[in-house]
């Protein structure tokens, strides 16, 4: 697939333009955004990626709208566990409803900024190095045996890892007790004496962090890490690069409306870790063996569909019938 550099300008205006209408005009302002309304720009955006891939089949081939909408699935698929963890972080800091929307904003604008440098660092390296394959391979059976270990011992994982960002912001940045509003900075004529960082001086003379940059700082790092399951297992499904990264993109605009949807649900799904796992040990299963079995993308997509159906089923059957 030979895409020029026009085709890229256009992928990223567009998608700048997906997050600009979801910030100013579908949750314009600091607001909770009703489930009704999540609703309907999660459909929204899952419809512009349908619509993406249908575009990608007519002036591409079937093959290439096959591949698109394989990793599309497999990245909202893995991308679920990481709205549950945004919840669990937003509950940790205290973060009222109104205000979320906006740091999700900031949180996934920086997501695809990293995101895409994953993508151009993997096509690279599977481009220069062909033992990267095994690499990878390796990395999801992990993670996938990793999921199925925390499933058993019902722990979410997550916390150890974010503490330390939260310590290290502190340590350097003179932060307010309290969050303001959504802001990540607040001036320090606008802090009350009782709220301000003791024996810390403002930034510049002028300005305190919030608590709202630890949260930001923590959904960047937690971002990074599901990453280096995602970006790696998308691989295993198609290796041109602007497939992997508009699926993985779309995908990642799509989870801000899909947090709100979701968000209180994460009980719901006790088996979900496990259908993630399998979808990872697979994938990381055909990466160790590609040179003797070839996988058709089709068999790809229906396999990460029944698994994650599965799952999701056998999750909502347990909660049903105890």
């Amino acid at each position: 697939m030979d895409v020029s550099f026009l085709g890229w300008v256009a992928l990223i205006a567009g998608l700048v333009s997906l997050l600009l209408v979801d910030l100013f005009v579908l949750h314009r302002g600091a607001h909770t955004v009703p489930v009704a309304n999540a609703l309907w720009s999660t459909l929204g955006f899952v419809a512009v990626a349908v619509a993406f891939g249908i575009g990608l089949g007519v002036f591409e081939s079937h093959h290439v709208a096959g591949e698109f909408f394989a990793g599309y699935v497999l990245e909202l698929s893995l991308s679920l566990d990481n709205v549950f963890v945004w919840a669990l972080i937003f509950g940790a800091f205290s973060v009222p409803p109104a205000y979320q929307h906006r740091v999700l904003f900031y949180g996934i604008f920086g997501a695809l900024v990293m995101r895409g440098a994953f993508v151009a660092a993997g096509a690279e390296l599977l481009e220069r190095f062909e033992w990267v394959v095994y690499v990878f391979g390796v990395l999801l059976i992990w993670s996938g045996v990793r999921l199925l270990r925390r499933h058993a011992g019902g722990d979410d994982g997550h916390d150890s890892r974010s503490g330390w960002v939260v310590r290290l912001l502190r340590r350097n940045l003179p932060t307010t007790e309290h969050i303001h509003e959504a802001h990540l900075f607040v001036r320090a004529d606008r802090v009350p004496e009782a709220e301000r960082p003791r024996g810390r001086r403002p930034l510049l003379g002028l300005w305190y962090a919030t608590p709202m940059l630890a949260v930001l700082a923590v959904v960047e790092v937690t971002d990074v890490l599901f990453a280096v399951d995602s970006i790696p297992a998308i691989f295993g499904v198609t290796r041109e690069p602007f497939i992997v990264f508009s699926a993985t993109a779309l995908a990642l605009i799509c989870l801000r409306s899909m947090s709100f949807l979701l968000a209180g649900m994460r009980g719901r799904f006790a088996y979900l870790d496990v259908g993630l796992a399998i979808i990872l040990i697979g994938i990381g299963v055909k990466f160790l063996l590609e040179k003797v079995v070839h996988v058709p993308t089709g068999v790809s997509l229906l396999m990460i569909v029944v698994v994650l159906g599965g799952a999701m089923g056998a999750s909502l059957w347990r909660e049903r019938h105890g």
